[in-house]
């Protein structure tokens, strides 16, 4: 499968990370904790990770398998 994952880092620390995986954000530090329960509550950001796992990673799996097919 395919696994999207969105870090933000602040001062060299991961922050906080989206894991399609997991289908949510979390928090790493005091800040990204708070910030991904507010973040993970809001269907409108939640919505915009999947809509980047869709357009990201299957869209560039789909040229990457086409192109392997062509070359075999």
């Amino acid at each position: 499968g395919i696994e999207f994952i969105d870090s933000y880092v602040f001062n060299k620390v991961e922050d906080i990370r989206f894991n399609s995986t997991v289908g949510r954000y979390v928090g790493y530090t005091e800040h990204g904790v708070k910030n991904a329960e507010a973040w993970n509550s809001d269907a409108g950001f939640l919505g915009q990770e999947q809509a980047e796992l869709e357009r990201v990673c299957k869209t560039g799996a789909a040229i990457d398998y086409s192109n392997i097919l062509d070359k075999t």
